[in-house]
């Protein structure tokens, strides 16, 4: 295990559990920097579609205790299959404040809810059906889509900045903010130990005491806020007879679920790089788990009618700025959030932060997102294929997001497409899809998993090798490699006997002068690129018999990709000639 797969600065990882008082003090930074948005975005989406003040109440505490139960949940992982087990703070979508302003406008709260109840179900089926995109959804697609976020965020971000109360000193927003940002880049880059797990809220502080003393800190927020409260009324049911305003709007609905999904997938492969002090593959079943959860958060969204929620990005942002990553503190983050709901008086302290010091923050927790973002998309290497979707991409969802390319040239998808984010995430999908449906032709054999099974796929091998013109050399290199790979999935799976009968798919494709292999089989327990890199980095210990395979392959092949999914293993082997690049 080399330094670069390893995390020493990483002080308490996933499973791992810090003190209370530490997990809900860092809890309390997620909070401190995540509530105005949340609250902020119900408001928006509710005045701009025109909702009575009785509903914006009720509406602000429904999300409060929607996002502190699906960041529970998020942390807990609810059987196995609902959460990814990881620090994941939800809060309202942004994506979704379009089409609910408008479902708001055609048909009212009611409407509202019962969109958003229907378009959720459709993320449950994302979830389960995960490995089907696999081709589509890949690691550059969810890496373009955060660093896209950056493209989103950050004009808000250098927007607060310089936002202060009429009347105020000129230099009180502008030094403010320098206050913060300098305070928490010292302690981010030099502070050891405890204390940089405070840094990002003794900067919050610092540029709120300099907040203070130049007046801009509103206490009359606080002050008029009352310390108990759940409203009497607001919430308005659902709106039951389907009418023709459902039905036009379901399809916008569906896709901006969609939009939100990638973001969630991107968001679950992201904190599972910097949760573990070595690096492991990215485990798709918690990606699953992740969506699956973003789906619980949208149903209960819609089941007490308020705004959309999805995973925020900066959660992966502050896990690595903090060095802390226990699940503890995804739990404590959801405490925190139900607790507030029932107090809007302690909602009213975090609300009444200054704009300088919430835009500071943002800017510094973004910009190590990008960067994050940027080593997904490299991280199986960039040739010139990915080179061209990751740019084409990423500069056409900064075109729509800074208005170079004018959204009202596109009808009705306009709104949707302004925000960079999903116009960039949109073009990665497609191109990703063209990569794929364009590309050579797959062959495929399906068996059953077994060591009968091993002439089978000999044939296949030497049957695509002459059909595609492979050397004979080529041939032999991929006839080891699969056979090195079927023992590996068998080895996998003797323990487990719980799904009887397992079937394997084995598809070939040839590109580039070499090859490359999928096997699809039920699923084991263990990761193959896991264990490559294990044996990679122990070389002087002795090897074990199962090992042979699992070294075998590391040599043979050009790279192996394990990927993980509830109920299914896709193992996906690269082979190229002797001597290539």
């Amino acid at each position: 295990m080399t330094a670069r797969d390893t995390r020493q600065d990483l002080r308490f990882q996933a499973d791992e559990t810090p003190t209370y008082p530490v997990s809900f003090g860092l809890a309390f930074q997620y909070v401190l920097l995540n509530i105005a948005g949340i609250v902020i975005t119900v408001a928006i989406v509710v005045r701009a579609g025109g909702g009575s003040e009785t509903y914006l109440t009720w509406a602000a505490f429904a999300v409060l205790i929607v996002c502190g139960i699906s960041t529970l949940i998020q942390a807990k992982r609810i059987g196995g299959r609902i959460g990814a087990g990881y620090i994941l703070l939800m809060g309202t979508s942004g994506v979704f404040i379009a089409v609910s302003v408008a479902a708001l406008e055609r048909g009212g709260p009611a409407l509202l809810a019962t969109l958003i109840v229907a378009s959720s179900l459709f993320q449950f089926l994302i979830a389960s059906r995960l490995s089907l995109l696999r081709r589509v959804i890949t690691p550059t697609v969810a890496g373009t889509v955060i660093m896209l976020i950056a493209v989103t965020v950050m004009p808000i971000g250098f927007d607060l900045l310089f936002l202060a109360p009429e009347g105020a000193d000129p230099a009180a927003a502008p030094l403010t903010a320098l206050a913060t940002i300098v305070i928490t880049i010292v302690i981010v880059l030099r502070a050891r130990g405890a204390l940089r797990l405070w840094g990002s809220v003794i900067g919050a502080v610092g540029g709120c005491l300099v907040a203070a003393g130049y007046g801009i800190y509103d206490m009359g927020i606080v002050s008029e806020a009352q310390w108990f409260g759940v409203p009497a009324a607001g919430w308005p049911g659902f709106d039951l007879s389907l009418s023709p305003a459902f039905w036009a709007m379901l399809p916008a609905f569906i896709f901006v679920t969609l939009v939100g999904a990638i973001e969630t997938i991107g968001d679950g492969m992201a904190i599972q790089r910097v949760s573990w002090r070595k690096r492991r593959a990215t485990d798709f079943r918690a990606v699953q788990g992740a969506v699956a959860a973003d789906g619980v958060g949208n149903l209960l969204s819609g089941l007490l009618a308020t705004v959309p929620n999805t995973t925020y990005s900066n959660s992966v942002s502050i896990v690595e700025i903090t060095g802390v990553a226990a699940r503890r503190v995804g739990v404590c983050i959801g405490l925190i959030f139900i607790a507030l709901a029932f107090f809007p008086k302690a909602t009213a302290v975090l609300l009444a932060i200054p704009n300088p010091v919430v835009g500071a923050y943002i800017i510094v927790l973004i910009a190590i997102l990008f960067v994050l973002g940027l080593e997904m998309v490299t991280q199986d290497g960039i040739d010139y294929r990915k080179a061209t979707i990751i740019g084409v991409s990423f500069w056409i969802g900064a075109g729509f997001q800074s208005g170079q390319i004018p959204s009202e040239y596109f009808s009705w998808a306009g709104q949707l497409l302004e925000n960079g984010m999903t116009s960039g995430g949109l073009t990665a999908i497609l191109l990703s899809a063209f990569m794929e449906l364009s590309g050579p032709r797959r062959s495929r054999i399906e068996t059953t998993l077994n060591v009968e099974a091993q002439p089978k796929i000999q044939a296949f091998m030497e049957t695509f090798g002459a059909r595609s013109g492979l050397s004979e050399d080529l041939v032999h290199r991929m006839s080891l490699a699969a056979e090195e790979t079927l023992l590996v999935l068998l080895n996998e799976m003797t323990e487990d006997d719980t799904l009887g009968t397992r079937r394997l798919r084995v598809t070939a494709r040839a590109e580039g002068g070499g090859a490359e292999l999928e096997f699809l089989a039920a699923a084991g327990e263990g990761n193959i690129e896991d264990r490559m890199a294990f044996i990679g980095g122990s070389a002087t210990e002795v090897p074990v018999e199962q090992d042979f395979s699992i070294r075998l392959l590391r040599h043979i092949a050009t790279s192996v990709r394990h990927q993980k999914y509830h109920d299914t293993d896709i193992v996906t082997v690269r082979v190229d000639p002797v001597g290539a690049a």
